[in-house]
């Protein structure tokens, strides 16, 4: 199969998954509710399974007198930063409800982009690694859109302007995937800069957005089962990579 065929298509279908959890928020809100903790501590594991089981390695691999550890570093702190000054503008006061919802469809853009970006980088390098990663986006992004879904209706939206402006915003990780794919070979000098910053950017959302609210929760009922779907997510993209390299899909 052709690579831009894989790339649009796992792009695609990553941004497609990542509304689930939205969309079960908008049907089933007492459900969504019960498991939205649980898919909180699955995407903190996938997120640390590729960063450490691919995306590291492979930006290693791949190193053309890069320094990687300090790549990463950037792309932890640059998540800071679009988090710090976009993504988490979520106080407000009377009369910036506009500006508030602004900024939640701003950021998702524009983390939905670097997710494109990521997934297509990825799959120049390999087909398994590009599929792995695919995985860890949308299994990250189900969470966040849960949230945001949840915040954009406090914010007075309506249900279905919610779910439009939420696949609109999904849709730029194909326009970061087709950007960073029309470039080629040209990319390729480039690559481990980017994998390198993907695991930052993964390691980050994992360690400071996700874990934290894991802990935050007092009810030691769900605690197990949080801590299990934590290591599951692991485990799953260990295997996940383990039988794709067994098929030599790259």
């Amino acid at each position: 199969m052709n690579i831009l065929v894989y790339i649009l298509f796992f792009t695609f279908i990553g941004s497609v998954v990542s509304l689930i959890g939205g969309i079960l928020l908008l049907l089933k809100k007492k459900l969504t509710l019960k498991i939205s903790h649980f898919l909180a501590s699955f995407a903190a594991g996938t997120l640390l399974g590729a960063a450490f089981f691919d995306l590291l390695p492979e930006s290693l691999a791949e190193n053309n007198g890069v320094d990687i550890f300090l790549w990463t570093l950037v792309g932890i702190l640059a998540f800071f930063l679009l988090e710090r000054f976009i993504h988490h503008h979520n106080g407000y006061h009377p009369g910036e409800q506009k500006q508030v919802v602004h900024l939640i469809v701003i950021g998702d853009s524009v983390h939905n982009f670097i997710d494109g970006v990521v997934i297509a980088a990825t799959f120049l390098i390999s087909v398994p690694l590009g599929i792995v990663t695919s995985i860890a986006v949308a299994a990250h992004e189900i969470p966040q859109e849960i949230g945001d879904f949840g915040l954009l209706l406090s914010r007075g939206l309506a249900k279905n302007k919610v779910l439009l402006v939420n696949f609109l915003s999904s849709l730029f990780a194909l326009l970061g995937a087709l950007l960073t794919y029309s470039l080629g070979e040209k990319f390729e000098q480039l690559l481990p800069i980017f994998l390198s910053m993907a695991a930052g950017f993964f390691i980050y959302i994992a360690a400071s957005d996700l874990i934290p609210e894991i802990h935050s929760r007092e009810n030691q009922k769900k605690a197990f089962g949080e801590t299990a779907a934590l290591f599951l997510g692991v485990a799953i993209v260990w295997l996940v990579i383990f039988v794709l390299e067994g098929f030599v899909l790259s």
